[in-house]
């Protein structure tokens, strides 16, 4: 299940957009939301305040359940190595985020929403899972009779992918060269307190 409410409103609550959309209006309102949002000053939050936000920063930009992200958590804490970096890596792997990474969607929803309208291949085979978890040297590809939709000729002529993807523009495709470490994974989040809130 993922979050389908206003995704304005909550950008602004955030502190970040979630959406083009969300960006454009935040332009104009940088403000949290609310009629007093821009003049009442925030009382400072309290440590599992502050937690609790930043696991829902870090939950929101990859619009999942929070059932799926605790689930995320506890794979994580099985696999040798630190906690946050590999929970950012298992995240950074699902194939809807691959497909927004990549440039070939605007938004995290909008590649959610083209794999599971089957839009979307895995190694030459489709593939309709969103958290369908994507492996380094995996081919990413857009489906041959979709290739002609203005949305994914519009996103190929502006994509631009990240160090750990590689894109090729002309086979409408991209691959996973690695499992990025966290320093180059563009989210807004401070990972180590989303750490301290799943081990209370």
């Amino acid at each position: 299940m993922n979050y389908t409410g206003p995704k304005v409103k909550l950008s602004r609550k955030l502190g970040f957009a979630l959406t083009p959309k969300a960006r454009k209006y935040m332009d104009k309102k940088p403000h949290p939301p609310g009629q007093h949002g821009g003049a009442k000053k925030r009382g400072k939050l309290s440590v599992y305040g502050q937690q609790l936000l930043e696991k829902q920063r870090l939950r929101l930009q990859y619009n999942i359940h929070e059932r799926q992200m605790s689930n995320y958590f506890v794979k994580a804490t099985r696999i040798p190595g630190n906690t946050g970096d590999i929970l950012v890596q298992m995240l950074e792997s699902r194939l809807d985020a691959i497909i927004f990474r990549s440039g070939l969607a605007r938004s995290m929803q909008a590649a959610r929403q083209y794999v599971s309208h089957g839009h979307i291949f895995v190694n030459g085979n489709p593939v309709d899972i969103p958290s369908y978890s994507v492996q380094p040297n995996d081919v990413v590809s857009i489906k041959p009779k979709s290739r002609k939709l203005e949305c994914f000729q519009e996103a190929i002529r502006n994509s631009v992918a990240l160090p750990y993807i590689e894109l090729s523009k002309a086979d409408f495709s991209v691959k996973l060269l690695y499992l990025p470490p966290r320093e180059e994974v563009p989210i807004v989040c401070e990972v180590p307190l989303v750490v301290e809130y799943y081990s209370r």
